[in-house]
């Protein structure tokens, strides 16, 4: 008598008398089906007179039902079996579990009752198809965690559960400590955290699909981190190649920088991979472990597993590993050499591993995270804004006002447009967030040495080589740097972040939302350090968000 292991219609397929798949499955008039050799063994018994009667819902037939065989049911049967429904996994499992009846030479249980807390074999299990006292037990596939469905301390049915204590629990237990808690139906408490932990197996499997995505981009990325660090170093190779002897140091110098480089990123991505593989195989092992325990019927079993599974790994956010920049060493042309006289090499020599020192496997091109650790605080510089701006909470805050205030006249202050500084001057990496407001607004950086009296273009910021700009009107934007004139599609958002790397001579604005959108990007070559500036239009303000105040849940 095999059963099957998580089959959902072992149920519905099996003879309600042997419990086994049905074989030449007849049915009788009330609609149960049986082994035909099973229901007529029931009849054929000495005390099954007439009227004959159904095992399963009792009722009676004055005359006793022809049997035939039922081919559709016969078919659907073979086809069960030639597709491996009844798997014989359990099957090995269950067969160590003995009838507790059986006294001298045990059988093998079929089923096991949670109300007797016994498991029976097939002879001793008919008493609860015969008797109505037995037929309203609950029967379940055999299990070997019978015993733990009766309470320690009062030896009853652990048939309640306490929703304060998180506990299996019986009646006794429910009037004693458990007194005035909130409780319900094991069988109740069982669905509801089923449905809950079905749940879990589908954020379980997507974790895994992320992570299964994340390995193959990342092998991607490695790959082409390779062919260009490969063709970066055979172009170097070729230009150094017809260098004179003065230059054999410097290519020497860019070969070791190119291979450190190499070596220090995809040693980076190996480790990744480890870990995405350990995650994986944590991942899989839950869910497994969550697979078997929603397949047993044993309630209580379940529920003391239920926590243990229910909370999932907690791992790095996927979009910090798995999405990476087109890396490439390409643009590391060394063809210069040849032209250039020998005082122009250590020149070039140093731009490169500035360049190569930037490249980095596993850069996200949301770039959030990795912003953050270079956040800046930045304060308003009273000394530089115009008359007619407030400044306010504690100078991170400035207004556009149409009654000018008096303040003193500085040599730093602009007098005729509308803009101010800060007073940090950045040469590194910093990044900073403004919350913007009012019909236009300008957020840019510029030399301290920007023009401050009267409105020509040496002192409008981003119309002169010291000054770049990112103006917002209303929902438009649009970049200005000298005789450079961008426009960039509509963005709804009031907050911009601002990413500067002085070194590599970039410079990013961002849209700021649930998602960061890159607005526009600069790349040149910073002489000097730069101050976060602003110009404000007619009722405009601008805030600068403090480390506290960045949504880091992208």
């Amino acid at each position: 008598m095999a059963e099957s292991s998580g089959s959902e219609y072992q149920e519905q397929f099996s003879c309600p008398v042997c419990l086994d798949p049905l074989k030449e499955p007849v049915m009788i008039p009330c609609g149960h089906s049986y082994c035909m050799s099973c229901i007529t063994d029931c009849w054929d018994q000495k005390d099954q007179m007439p009227p004959y009667r159904c095992p399963q819902c009792r009722e009676t037939f004055t005359q006793r039902p022809v049997l035939k065989k039922n081919t559709v049911l016969a078919e659907m049967m073979e086809k069960l079996q030639k597709t491996s429904l009844h798997t014989a996994s359990c099957s090995q499992e269950v067969s160590c579990v003995e009838c507790d009846v059986c006294t001298t030479e045990k059988n093998r249980a079929v089923k096991s009752c949670l109300q007797c807390l016994a498991s029976f074999c097939e002879t001793h299990l008919w008493i609860h198809y015969q008797s109505p006292a037995f037929m309203k037990h609950k029967l379940v596939k055999v299990s070997t965690h019978v015993q733990e469905n009766i309470c320690l301390n009062h030896g009853k049915l652990l048939d309640v559960y306490c929703q304060d204590d998180c506990q299996c629990i019986c009646y006794l237990c429910m009037i004693d400590n458990h007194k005035g808690h909130s409780v319900v139906s094991v069988e109740y408490e069982w669905t509801k955290k089923k449905k809950l932990l079905k749940k879990k197996k589908v954020k379980c499997q997507k974790m895994i699909q992320e992570r299964e995505r994340g390995q193959q981009e990342l092998s991607e990325a490695v790959k082409s981190f390779n062919i260009s660090a490969q063709e970066a170093e055979e172009d170097s190779e070729k230009a150094f190649s017809e260098l004179i002897c003065s230059l054999e140091k410097k290519r020497s110098e860019i070969k070791d920088l190119i291979r450190a480089q190499e070596k220090s990123e995809i040693d980076r991505a190996e480790k990744l991979h480890k870990q995405l593989d350990q995650e994986l195989t944590e991942l899989r092992q839950r869910d497994e472990e969550i697979q078997k325990l929603l397949v047993t019927d044993n309630q209580v079993f379940f529920l003391k597993s239920f926590y243990s599974l229910f909370v999932l790994p907690t791992y790095e956010d996927m979009s910090s590993i798995t999405q990476h920049p087109q890396l490439s060493l390409k643009d590391l042309t060394i063809s210069g050499f040849k032209e250039v006289l020998e005082d122009f090499c250590q020149q070039e020599t140093t731009r490169m591993s500035r360049d190569v020192s930037y490249v980095d496997a596993a850069e996200s091109p949301d770039p959030k995270t990795f912003f953050m650790q270079y956040f800046c605080e930045l304060h308003l510089d009273p000394n530089t804004a115009h008359k007619n701006l407030k400044l306010s909470e504690g100078n991170r805050k400035a207004s556009y006002t149409c009654e000018a205030r008096e303040c003193p006249d500085h040599p730093n202050r602009f007098d005729t447009l509308h803009n101010t500084l800060c007073r940090e001057a950045l040469d590194g990496r910093c990044y900073w967030e403004v919350e913007c407001s009012g019909y236009e607004l300008t957020v840019a950086v510029c030399y301290k040495g920007i023009g401050r009296k009267g409105k020509g273009k040496a002192c409008r910021l981003g119309f002169n080589k010291n000054s770049w700009r990112l103006t917002r009107c209303v929902r438009k934007f649009y970049f200005r740097h000298d005789k450079e004139n961008v426009n960039i599609p509509a963005v709804c958002s009031s907050r911009i972040g601002v990413y500067l790397d002085h070194r590599a001579g970039t410079l990013s604005f961002y849209s700021v939302s649930k998602k960061m959108t890159l607005l526009y990007r600069v790349q040149t070559t910073f002489t000097e350090p730069l101050y976060p500036a602003f110009g404000f239009g007619a009722g405009s303000s601008v805030i600068i968000i403090d480390k506290g105040g960045v949504q880091t849940d992208q």
